[in-house]
Parts: C-alpha cells; sequence; structure tokens
C-alpha cells in the first residue's frame, strides 16, 4: 500500500471562504483536532499576510506536534523572512512557496517574460531552502499551463532544492482525465522528478475536486491537498474526508491509504462547522446528516437484514455513533466533562465551571441537551470571553399594526449604554438600536440564521457580517430567542471589529 500524505488548509484557503472569519482560539481547537484526526501537514494560515495570521501560525506551530505546521508565502524575500519567524520553532519549519506559472497570469498579474519567472522562482526557493529543511513549491494554475514551461520550471526549482512539487488546479478547471495525464507528462519530462513528493491541490468549481484528486493519485502524487467539508474560495476545494474514506473503502482499486484515524472524521467535521458558521449540506458524502439515513422501504429493509446491502461505508468508520449517555437537567459533572472530552473539547476546572452553570440553565428548559447544543454552548462561552460590549437588556415590541420597537441596554466596562429605535422588522429595529447605542456607521452585509436541532425548544444560531471604514467583521450569537441571537450575533461582530482597529491603530505606532 503507498502512503498518502495529507496536507490540510482548513486554516488557510479554508478560512477564505467568504464570511469565515476565525479567531485564534478556534483556529487553535481546529489545529488541535487536525492533529487529532492525524493530518501529516496542516497549513495554519499567511503569516505576511496580517498581524494576527502571523501570530496564530507562530503560536499553532509552537503547540501542535504530531503534524508538520507549514505557512504560505508569496514569491518574495520579505514573506519568506514572515513564516521563517513564525514557523522556526515548529517541530518541523515547512514552507509553502507559489508562484504562478499560466500565460495568462503571467502575462497579466505578473507581467513577467517565462524566463523571469523560472529566474524568480530558482531564486526564491534557493532563498528558502537556506532556512527551511522542507520547502514546498507550487506552480499557481498549473493546469493551464504549458506542459513543456511547467516541466522546465520545476525541474529548475527541484535543482534549487524543493522537496515538495504541487500542482495546484487553482481555478477548479481540469477534468480528471487530463488532470491524470499531466502528472505522467511530469513524471516522464523531469529528469529529476523522483527526488520529490508530487502534490495535487484541487478546486471545486465544476464539482471535480475529488476525482481529480483520487486521478493524481492513480498517476503518481504522493500528498493530496484539500479542506475538512471542502470549504475554500468560491465553490471550495477537495474534501479530505472524501479522499481518505474513498482510499479506505476502495484500497482494491487504488492501492493507497492515508495515516487517519478515521472515527475522529465526523468530529473534525463538525467543529470546523460550527466554528466557520458553513452548514454541511444533509446529503455531503461521508459527513451529512443523510450520509447514513434510509428513508426508501426497500433500502430499510435491506439495511435491518445486513447493513451492507446499502451501506458502502459504516457510520462507526467515521465515528457516526449514538451516544448511550443522554444528558439532561439531573446529568452530573463528570458525565458533562466526560462528553466535552469526546467531542474534543479540553479545559480546566475554571472553565468547565462556568460552562456546567450555563450547561444547567440549558438543562432547565429543553428535556434533551444534544451535542449540537453543547457545541453552541462551548462556542457562546468563547465569544463572551471576548466581548468588549456585553447585552445587558434587550426589549421588543412588536404587533402586526404597529411599528417594531427595540429598548437596548449595553454595557462597556463599568458604562452603561441605554437606546430605543425603531425598524421595519423586530430585528432592524434592534440593530438600529445597536447602532445609536455604538455612535458608529455600521453596515450589515449579511445575516443568516439557523436551527440547532429541531423542536420547538431549539437554538437559534445567528451569523452577521458587518462593514465600516475600518473594515468588516463577521460574528454569530446562540440563544433560544431568535432576537436574542441575532442582537448576541451583532455585538460579536462589534467586538470583533473593535479588536481589528485596536490592532491596526497598534500597527500604525509602531
Amino acid at each position: 500500500m503507498q502512503k498518502i500524505k495529507l496536507f490540510d488548509t482548513t486554516l488557510r484557503d479554508g478560512e477564505q471562504s467568504p464570511g469565515v472569519n476565525l479567531n485564534f482560539q478556534e483556529k487553535l481547537e481546529i489545529a488541535r483536532q487536525l492533529e487529532r484526526l492525524g493530518i501529516d501537514i496542516i497549513e495554519a494560515g499567511f503569516p505576511a499576510a496580517s498581524k494576527g495570521d502571523f501570530q496564530s501560525v507562530k503560536e499553532i506551530a509552537s503547540i501542535v506536534r504530531g503534524s508538520s505546521v507549514t505557512g504560505l508565502a508569496r514569491s518574495v524575500t520579505k514573506d519568506i523572512d514572515a513564516a521563517w519567524e513564525a514557523l522556526n520553532h515548529s517541530e518541523e519549519p515547512r514552507l509553502h512557496v507559489f508562484l504562478a506559472t499560466s500565460p495568462i497570469h503571467m502575462q497579466y498579474k505578473l507581467k513577467k517574460t517565462p524566463d523571469q519567472v523560472v529566474e524568480t522562482a530558482v531564486e526564491m526557493v534557493r532563498y528558502a531552502t537556506k532556512r527551511f529543511p522542507v520547502v514546498q513549491w507550487s506552480a499557481e494554475d498549473a493546469c493551464r499551463s504549458d506542459l513543456p514551461f511547467l516541466a522546465r520550471i520545476i525541474t529548475e526549482v527541484i535543482e534549487a532544492g524543493a522537496k515538495v512539487i504541487n500542482i495546484p488546479d487553482t481555478v477548479g478547471y481540469i477534468t480528471p482525465e487530463e488532470y491524470g495525464d499531466i502528472f505522467t507528462y511530469l513524471k516522464e519530462n523531469v529528469p529529476n522528478i523522483h527526488r520529490v513528493d508530487l502534490s495535487a491541490h484541487c478546486h471545486d468549481d465544476l464539482g471535480m475536486a475529488t476525482a481529480n484528486s483520487l486521478a493524481a493519485i492513480r498517476h503518481g502524487a504522493t500528498q493530496i491537498e484539500g479542506t475538512i467539508n471542502g470549504i475554500g474560495e468560491r465553490a471550495g476545494n477537495a474534501s479530505l474526508e472524501e479522499i481518505a474514506v474513498a482510499l479506505h473503502i476502495r484500497k482494491d482499486f487504488y492501492q493507497a491509504e492515508t495515516g487517519l484515524t478515521l472515527p475522529e472524521t465526523k468530529r473534525t467535521s463538525d467543529l470546523v462547522s460550527k466554528l466557520t458558521g458553513m452548514v454541511i449540506a444533509p446529503n455531503k458524502a461521508v459527513v451529512g446528516r443523510n450520509a447514513f439515513a434510509h428513508e426508501s422501504g426497500i433500502h430499510q429493509d435491506g439495511v435491518l437484514k445486513e447493513p451492507t446491502t446499502y451501506e458502502i461505508i459504516s457510520p462507526e468508520l467515521v465515528g457516526v455513533k449514538q451516544n448511550p449517555i443522554v444528558l439532561g437537567k439531573h446529568s452530573g459533572r463528570h458525565a458533562f466533562r466526560t462528553r466535552l472530552v469526546e467531542l474534543g473539547f479540553a479545559m480546566g476546572d475554571e472553565q468547565l465551571d462556568s460552562l456546567f452553570a450555563k450547561f444547567k440553565d440549558l438543562a432547565d428548559k429543553k428535556k434533551e441537551i444534544t451535542d449540537d447544543d453543547l457545541f453552541a454552548l462551548v462556542l457562546q462561552k468563547q465569544i463572551s470571553d471576548e466581548e468588549v460590549y456585553k447585552l445587558d437588556g434587550l426589549q421588543v415590541q412588536y404587533g402586526m399594526n404597529n411599528i417594531p420597537t427595540a429598548t437596548v441596554t449595553l454595557r462597556r466596562g463599568e458604562e452603561v449604554i441605554q437606546e430605543a429605535a425603531t425598524g421595519a422588522g423586530s430585528v432592524e429595529a434592534i440593530y438600529n438600536t445597536l447602532e445609536r447605542c455604538l455612535d458608529r456607521e455600521l453596515n450589515l452585509v449579511d445575516y443568516r440564521i439557523q436551527s440547532i436541532n429541531g423542536g420547538p425548544d431549539a437554538l437559534a444560531e445567528v451569523y452577521v457580517k458587518i462593514a465600516s471604514k475600518s473594515g468588516e467583521a463577521t460574528g454569530r450569537g446562540v440563544a433560544h430567542d431568535v432576537l436574542e441571537a441575532s442582537a448576541k450575533a451583532y455585538i460579536n461582530s462589534v467586538n470583533r471589529m473593535v479588536a481589528i482597529e485596536e490592532t491596526k491603530a497598534k500597527q500604525e505606532v509602531v
């Protein structure tokens, strides 16, 4: 069996998904879970992109030991320097540096000739190898590049010291047969190709990212890049969980396997979904809610007699199982802690005490507490820990023939702010009131609401994105009441906006 390395870019390419904005604590939670999952390489971010990204990469690299941690860099020395400063204390400092190779990118974006592109690529790889023991070089937009030129530049960067060569389908353009042919061509036309790992990085614009990645393995790729749940820019990336399970189920065909701890799959998927706010489609392969559901009578009959009649993947393989412990208002601290640990959350006694009190409050309102409810509790606790503004009171008056009016009380430290305003609807009235309380001009860019589980006692989860002169910030709020969740989400986004402004102010002083 050939070992396929998995390169996870959930924290870099995945965070570039529209509307996703992870703070450091959220990134660290995901990184730790990726380590438990058995990911070989974690791309923790783009150190040169911002001070926050730099700090996150540095902290994750210093904490994670079971996976190699890498950072992305453009082909400029300052990016490589920033990556080294962030990664030099990691277990295995690794750099991911890229440069575009397609005619359209070289002409319109880089404004360089092919010879200049080769020269830059070689120079930057040589510069990087003076510090990093492992340098991965990516040919951006490789799938629309001229193959002879691609073979030429890859030969040169390998000679310069690159140890991994990535062939990305940057715009999701290629088909499986064509993608496989590129790997075959390079293996036949790059004389030193045997010295490196070949990596595949596929986007899903035409819905073929997973198929393309598997085709690359058939044609010589030894590393696959992707994200959990397939999140990422535009239509997203290849789903690593789909690739890993496909290789496991069809090992007879691919003769390849990963080192993933497959029972951690569902837990990882749920954590990424909750923290990013990107809902998993019910029919999503491997991790969707309906992936192991059977409604057809014929299917139900077959599965009851023998599961493999209609299930090629057992639910237990990816960590989907019935939980024998039902949490409710009579549950104790031990059962509560045990379930949190099973869900991947580790916390000290002080944090646990605070969370257990909130759990008891929720249990008084709900008969049964689900895993989704626990996720929401933990996330809401993380949100409250970073608050500058806190919601102290909310009252909304609404009637079919009346104008909706909201009264809000906010607290910032010892300062109490109270305002009232109207709106076309209850949520607009709340947001108009909050804007008055904050005395700043804010634009609501996005508003989404979903139910955590079903039933009349379900929690509401709201995601918002706001914009101001300082930039954009996302926030989320969880509560039994939709309007309360909406207010909390807006305030959370404002708190994140304040953090962005404070960071920028510090950078300007420096």
